[in-house]
């Protein structure tokens, strides 16, 4: 395996469709870049609990954020956790209910999550994940302040045990289906911010910025791994 390659351990192998599985590290930074929410899955007292999120990525390090008042999100830190970055690329049609399926992308993340105390790191996680959401943003905006970085909290996850998995394509039918007339095919599905929306609270003449502007129109990760 090379030293890009994706690690291969008991929860990162798949039993099911493995032909679905990626195994370039290039492809689980593609998934992660395309995506904009993770869910956070760790145990608290017990109980399976599984958070939404932001995130941003600096190299192989994932970064989830919140505020530091969440019980959860404090929980985690030192614990076991998975990670999951999912996207719906399309609802595919069969010629059966049972080959009914979707194409999407996805990425399971394996790993020991770390609280984020030194100040820089913290800072510039919070950039990643800025700039992750809104490419741009954080250079145009107030950098946070000694009680705003108080107030949130900031995990970090290796990258180190992960899972792609992806499904591209038309329906897969029985052989003795494909002649039966019925309607079969692909519903592509993406993710389009429409045009900005200026707070009413703005004084002056504030124009649209261009990072913003950027965005209006466009779909977020549209391109499927093949």
């Amino acid at each position: 395996m090379s030293a890009e390659s994706l690690s291969t351990t008991p929860r990162t192998t798949l039993h099911r469709l493995r032909e679905r599985a990626r195994t370039d590290r290039a492809d689980l930074h593609a998934v992660l870049e395309a995506g904009l929410v993770c869910h956070l899955g760790v145990v608290i007292d017990g109980v399976p609990v599984v958070l939404p999120t932001g995130y941003g990525r600096i190299g192989d390090t994932l970064y989830l954020h919140g505020s530091s008042a969440n019980r959860s999100l404090l929980t985690a830190a030192g614990q076991q956790v998975c990670v999951t970055v999912t996207l719906l690329d399309g609802l595919v049609c069969a010629r059966a209910v049972f080959h009914h399926s979707m194409n999407y992308r996805s990425a399971v993340i394996f790993g020991t999550a770390r609280l984020v105390t030194d100040a820089a790191e913290k800072l510039a996680a919070l950039r990643a994940v800025t700039d992750h959401l809104v490419p741009g943003r954080w250079a145009h905006v107030r950098e946070p302040n000694r009680k705003e970085l108080a107030a949130t909290a900031v995990l970090a996850v290796p990258l180190d045990e992960a899972s792609v998995k992806v499904r591209a394509g038309a329906p897969k039918d029985e052989d003795e289906d494909y002649d039966s007339g019925i309607w079969a095919g692909v519903l592509p599905a993406a993710l389009t911010f429409g045009a900005a929306e200026p707070d009413p609270a703005l004084t002056g003449e504030v124009p649209v910025p261009a990072h913003i502007a950027a965005l209006a129109g466009r779909a977020r990760g549209t391109a499927p791994i093949t």
